[in-house]
């Protein structure tokens, strides 16, 4: 196994009012804590920025099964109480489980298409039958967790650069349907009123990193997001009707819906959405490495994998779905520069008291999707600036490297820029092709190995990786 990178002081400079206090106590900025007041709101900043992410999943889901809104409403606040849990299991750690980096893990989106499959028709044992999946691909992930952390020689700079492109670009989108309003349906989808909410709250971001300094400018993110918001409610583009409605304490009762049942095709299939989440988690793994200046090495993957694993297993005790890492709050660790770990820990304990806590909830949920999309494109967006710059570092100019970037980032932006490619194949097929990261990953990583790797040509791989340059500037 590597040794863990060494981290050189001069080679990740502390930005100056970040509040860290860089090397000064010999500590690496990534195990800093920040005082109280900053750590909390530098944590809040990281759930405003996942929170309808981690909520999407069990909204599509829900009514998809047929659950009613009370259901489907406590589905949203186990999301939220078991995406603490993970992110906890993620920065804190114990034993060899956990990256210990500021790294935010919550329900995934690869599982939503597999499991609204497996419970259709399945009536009140759709969720048991569900969460048994997911309980075994967890486990059968934790065991998994060390030979994927042996991955990380192959994913050198060419690699990493171009899957943290993808990352960002397959974010994009995302933002952008916030921006229009989150519902194709709706009426004033795409409406200019809706737009230009999202352009008023990227202008006010923007503007906030320009002219404010020191801790403010750190949570320009946040206070966007809180200007965007009191913006939108005399315009009428804020609902009270989920805070009127809302209960002071809810607890995710474990196994709620039913036991655990355990079908074989279920299994399979959520074996299968485990593997992608592995796969984008280690690509997420090896980008939080270089922006926060501590290149991840196999341990450090290997830790990732098994609190990914763990976070999942344990998740459908208390009614949540499978768990992995949130690509956007990368972008918000790059933006900020805020590196401690323990602010996203913080981050964790927020999403655990909006688990348990219906009416906080509801307040996050207060931030129209068009204001959330505005801020969104600026996250995103810097993910994948932050890809372009470990590019730079790739030795584009020898072997065939400029070829595995063309070739996989154009697989990659497949699933963005014609949904409906794939529709001819196998649906569990989809589970890898229709993710631009995932495809976009194994394109590389082969390219990398026939390029570079066999046939005696090793000496042409991607040059070594670049001096930690831990945030975008």
């Amino acid at each position: 196994m590597a040794a863990a990178p060494r981290f050189r002081k001069d080679a990740v400079a502390t930005p100056q009012g970040s509040g860290e206090t860089g090397a000064s106590d010999g500590k690496h900025p990534v195990d800093e804590t920040l005082p109280p007041l900053r750590m909390f709101t530098s944590g809040l900043q990281h759930v405003a920025a996942m929170y309808a992410g981690v909520v999407a999943p069990p909204m599509i889901v829900g009514p998809a099964l047929g659950l009613s809104a009370k259901d489907t409403a406590f589905l949203m606040g186990a999301s939220l109480f078991t995406a603490g849990l993970a992110t906890l299991l993620q920065t804190l750690g114990f034993w060899r489980i956990g990256a210990k980096l500021p790294f935010v893990n919550g329900v995934s989106f690869a599982g939503v298409t597999p499991m609204i499959a497996i419970g259709k028709g399945e009536g009140d044992d759709a969720l048991p039958i569900i969460f048994g999946a997911i309980v075994v691909a967890g486990i059968l992930g934790f065991l998994a967790a060390p030979y994927f952390g042996k991955l990380v020689r192959f994913f050198p700079p060419v690699v990493t650069g171009t899957v943290i492109t993808l990352i960002g670009v397959s974010l994009l989108p995302v933002a952008f349907n916030w921006s229009q309003g989150g519902n194709a349906t709706a009426a004033d989808y795409g409406s200019m009123k809706n737009i230009g909410m999202a352009a008023l709250t990227l202008v006010i971001v923007l503007l906030m990193r320009k002219f404010l300094r020191g801790f403010l400018q750190q949570i320009a993110i946040l206070l966007g997001l809180v200007a965007g918001t009191l913006i939108a409610i005399p315009l009428d583009m804020t609902s009270f009707d989920a805070l009127r409605n809302a209960d002071l304490v809810g607890f995710p009762t474990p196994f709620h819906f039913g036991a655990p049942q355990f079908q074989v095709a279920a299994i399979i299939s959520m074996c299968i959405v485990m593997l992608v989440c592995m796969t984008e988690s280690t690509a997420d793994i090896l980008a939080l490495g270089r922006i926060v200046g501590r290149p991840a090495d196999e341990r450090t993957i290997e830790g990732g994998l098994r609190a990914d694993a763990l976070g999942s297993a344990l998740s459908p005790v208390f009614n949540g779905f499978m768990c992995s890492a949130f690509a956007q709050n990368i972008g918000l660790v790059a933006m900020t520069k805020v590196r401690s770990r323990f602010v996203v820990a913080a981050g964790g304990g927020i999403l655990i008291l909006l688990g348990l806590c219906p009416v906080a909830a509801s307040v996050i949920a207060l931030v129209p999707l068009p204001v959330l999309g505005g801020a969104g494109i600026v996250l995103f967006g810097s993910v994948a600036a932050s890809g372009i710059q470990t590019l730079a570092g790739a030795a584009m100019e020898k072997g065939e490297n400029a070829l595995i970037v063309a070739a996989s980032v154009g697989v990659g932006l497949i699933p963005i820029a014609a949904p409906q490619f794939y529709h001819a194949f196998p649906e569990d097929l989809l589970v890898v092709l229709d993710s631009g990261i995932s495809t976009g990953c194994v394109v590389a990583i082969l390219l990398n190995l026939a390029f570079n790797h066999l046939g005696g040509r090793k000496g042409a791989a991607a040059a070594p990786a670049p001096e930690p340059v831990g945030v975008l500037h």
